[in-house]
C-alpha cells in the first residue's frame, strides 16, 4: 500500500511544490466554495419555502372562512322561524306558498352582508317529501335523491350532526358552476328541543374559489388541493402536474412541510387541512426559484475556473522559478564531478536565499578543490617519506648484519661481553625496523629494557643499579614499543650519570591507584634532579629532550587524550609517569579455559 502511495507522489521538487499548492491552498478553497454555495441554496430555499407557506396558510384561512359561511349559512336557516315552520308544517300552506316564501329566504341569504358568496347552494328537505333549492339543477332532481344520499342515510343512523363531503358530485346547472365536484356540508336541522325536524346540504364551489383566489398569484407556481388518499381535488391550472412521488411524499404524514422534487426540478410545499382532511400544496420549479442564482452561478464558475487556471498558471511558474536554480544546481553538480570541481555558478542571476546557496555552493567548490590539492600534496609528502624509510631501512640491515659479524666474531674469541652487547643492540635495532606493530606486551617491552640498560651498564662500568617492580596481572598489557627506553636514558644521561658513587634507577608498572582501567608506567632516579641537571652545564638544551616528545606524540597518536607524560615532583631524583588505557591481551595458548560439565580440557 505504501509503495503504491509512493508512486503516486510526484519525484522532482518542482511537481511537489505544484501538487502542494493544489492540495492544500486550491483543493480546500474550491470545497468551501462549494459548499458556501450549498449553503445559500439551502438559505434561499428555505426563505421560499417561508414565503410560500405564508401564501398557503392564505389559503387555508380563506378556505376556513368558506367553511365557516357554510356554517353561518345552516346556522341562519336553522333559527328561522318561517323556514322551520315550512318544514315542520308544510300542509299549512300550499306548495307554491311554501316554494315562495323558501325562495325569499335563500336570496336574503344569498344577499347578506355577511354570508354574500355566490358560489354557495342550498338544499332543504323535510320528513314529508318535500325539498327546496337555491340554484337551477343541472338535472331533474326528486325527493329520493336526497332523502336516499348517504349522507344522510349514516347521519340518520348515527345521530351524528353533520357530514363534510369533499367530492359531492356537482349538481348545479352549468350555466352556474362548471366544476365536476362541489365541497357539500350535509346536516341536520333541530328545533329547541333537540328534535329534528329537516336536513340541510350546503355546498361550496370550492374550485371557483380556489381559481378566483389564484387569479393574483403568480403564473409560474402550480396550486394544488389533495386528498388523504393522494388524490388531486383541484389544480390552479388543467396543464398541471404533480407527479406521483410528490403525493405520496405530501400525504405520507399530516403534517406542514416541504420537499425538493428532483426528478421534475420543483419545490413542494405543503399545509395540512385537518378539518377537510386535505393538503394544500404549492409547487414552484426550481429555474424559477433559482433563476436569478443560476445566473449567478454560472458567472461564479466562470470567473472560479478562471482564477483556478490563472492560479494554478501562477502556481506552476512559482514552482518553476523556486525549483529553476536548484535544477542548474543539480545539473551544475554533475558537471563538477566530470571536470574534477572546477565549477562555478554566477552570482549575478540571484538573489535572496538562492543567491546565499549559490555563493555557499561556490565556496564549498573552492575549499573542496583546496582539500583535493592539500590531499594530493600530503599523499606525495606519504610517498617521499615511504621512499625515505626504504631508503633508511638499508643502514639499520647493514648494522644488523655488522653486529651479527661482530657476535661471531665474540664467540670465536670467547668474548662474552661483546655477544651479550651484539644480541642487545641487535634485539633494540630489530624492534625499531619493525614499522607494522605499534604496541607490544608490556613483558617484551621490559626485556628491550633491560636490553638497552645491559649496554649503558657496560659503557658506565656497572655505576648504576636498575630494580623492576610490577604485577603478574599487567604483564601482557599492550603498550607503545620502545616507550620505557627513552625515560630509563633520561634517567641516566640526566641523573645519575654524574654521581660519584652511583646511583639507582625504580621502574615501577601497575594499576592506576585512581583509576583501574588506566596503566601507570614510571621510572625514577636518586639524581640530580632537573635543576642540578641545569646547573651542570645542561642550560643550553631542555631536560625532557627530544627522546621525550617522540614519547608525548606517539601517545597523542595511539590513545588521543588518554595517553599522556606526565613529571611528577619527588624531593630527590626525577620521576616520569606514563599514563596509558590499560589494554590486557593475552597469548592464545595462555588463556585459560573453563571446565565443562566438570570435566578437564
Amino acid at each position: 500500500m505504501r509503495k503504491r502511495l509512493g508512486m503516486l507522489v510526484p519525484h522532482k521538487l518542482k511537481y511537489r511544490l505544484f501538487a502542494v499548492f493544489v492540495l492544500v491552498i486550491l483543493l480546500p478553497f474550491s470545497i468551501l466554495n462549494i459548499y458556501n454555495y450549498q449553503r445559500i441554496e439551502t438559505l434561499v430555499q428555505n426563505k421560499i419555502s417561508e414565503q410560500s407557506h405564508e401564501q398557503l396558510d392564505n389559503l387555508h384561512r380563506s378556505l376556513e372562512d368558506q367553511l365557516s359561511i357554510a356554517f353561518k349559512t345552516l346556522i341562519f336557516l336553522e333559527k328561522d322561524s318561517d323556514v322551520r315552520d315550512i318544514l315542520q308544517h308544510p300542509d299549512k300552506r300550499n306548495i307554491l306558498e311554501n316554494a315562495k316564501l323558501m325562495e325569499s329566504k335563500f336570496k336574503n341569504l344569498n344577499n347578506s352582508f355577511f354570508l354574500y358568496n355566490p358560489s354557495v347552494y342550498f338544499t332543504l328537505l323535510d320528513d314529508d317529501g318535500h325539498f327546496y333549492t337555491s340554484y337551477s339543477p343541472r338535472y331533474t332532481l326528486t325527493y329520493e335523491d336526497f332523502a336516499d344520499n348517504s349522507s344522510i342515510v349514516e347521519m340518520r343512523e348515527t345521530g351524528a350532526s353533520y357530514f363534510w363531503v369533499s367530492d359531492d358530485q356537482n349538481y348545479v346547472s352549468p350555466d352556474i358552476s362548471k366544476s365536476p365536484t362541489l365541497l357539500s356540508l350535509y346536516a341536520s336541522l333541530k328545533d329547541n328541543r333537540n328534535r329534528v325536524y329537516g336536513w340541510a346540504r350546503i355546498s361550496i364551489d370550492f374550485s371557483f374559489w380556489f381559481q378566483s383566489v389564484l387569479q393574483r398569484s403568480e403564473s409560474n407556481q402550480a396550486y394544488f388541493i389533495v386528498s388523504r388518499k393522494g388524490e388531486i381535488i383541484s389544480r390552479s391550472a388543467p396543464e398541471s402536474l404533480l407527479s406521483e412521488k410528490a403525493i405520496m411524499q405530501v400525504t405520507a404524514q399530516p403534517v406542514n412541510g416541504y420537499w425538493k422534487d428532483g426528478k421534475n426540478s420543483a419545490l413542494v410545499n405543503y399545509s395540512y387541512l385537518p378539518s377537510l382532511d386535505w393538503y394544500l400544496v404549492n409547487q414552484i420549479p426550481l429555474s424559477v426559484l433559482f433563476r436569478e442564482i443560476e445566473s449567478l452561478k454560472k458567472q461564479y464558475f466562470v470567473s472560479f475556473f478562471i482564477i483556478t487556471a490563472a492560479f494554478i498558471a501562477v502556481a506552476f511558474m512559482i514552482a518553476y522559478a523556486f525549483t529553476r536554480p536548484l535544477s542548474h544546481m543539480q545539473a551544475k553538480m554533475k558537471d563538477a564531478v566530470r571536470k574534477d570541481l572546477r565549477i562555478r555558478l554566477p552570482e549575478k542571476n540571484y538573489k535572496g536565499e538562492v543567491l546565499e546557496l549559490t555563493r555557499t555552493f561556490n565556496e564549498m567548490m573552492v575549499d573542496m578543490n583546496a582539500l583535493i590539492h592539500r590531499l594530493k600534496a600530503e599523499e606525495r609528502q606519504r610517498d617521499a617519506v615511504h621512499f625515505q624509510m626504504l631508503l633508511a631501512q638499508v643502514n639499520p640491515h647493514f648494522l644488523l648484519n655488522t653486529l651479527n659479524t661482530m657476535k661471531w666474531i665474540g664467540l670465536r674469541s670467547r668474548n662474552e661481553e661483546i655477544v651479550e652487547i651484539c644480541l642487545s643492540l641487535g634485539k633494540l635495532l630489530e624492534t625499531s625496523l619493525n614499522s607494522d606493530v605499534d604496541l607490544i606486551h608490556l613483558r617484551e617491552e621490559i626485556e628491550l629494557t633491560k636490553a638497552f640498560i645491559y649496554i649503558q651498564q657496560v659503557r658506565y662500568s656497572n655505576s648504576f643499579e636498575v630494580e623492576f617492580s610490577y604485577e603478574e596481572e599487567v604483564q601482557y598489557a599492550l603498550v607503545p614499543k620502545l616507550s620505557l627506553q627513552p625515560l630509563v636514558d633520561n634517567a641516566i644521561k640526566h641523573g645519575i650519570a654524574s654521581l660519584a658513587g652511583g646511583g639507582k634507577i625504580y621502574i615501577r608498572m601497575g594499576l592506576s591507584e585512581n583509576d583501574e582501567t588506566k596503566l601507570a608506567l614510571e621510572v625514577e632516579d636518586n639524581g640530580i634532579g632537573m635543576d642540578g641537571a641545569l646547573l651542570n652545564g645542561e642550560a643550553g638544551r631542555k631536560r625532557p629532550g627530544i627522546g621525550l616528545d617522540n614519547v608525548r606524540e606517539r601517545l597523542r597518536l595511539l590513545f588521543k587524550e588518554d595517553g599522556s607524560l606526565e613529571h611528577v615532583p619527588i624531593p630527590q631524583g626525577t620521576l616520569f609517569r606514563l599514563n596509558m588505557p590499560f589494554l590486557l591481551s593475552e597469548p592464545y595458548e595462555l588463556q585459560r579455559i573453563e571446565p565443562n560439565d566438570g570435566e578437564e580440557r
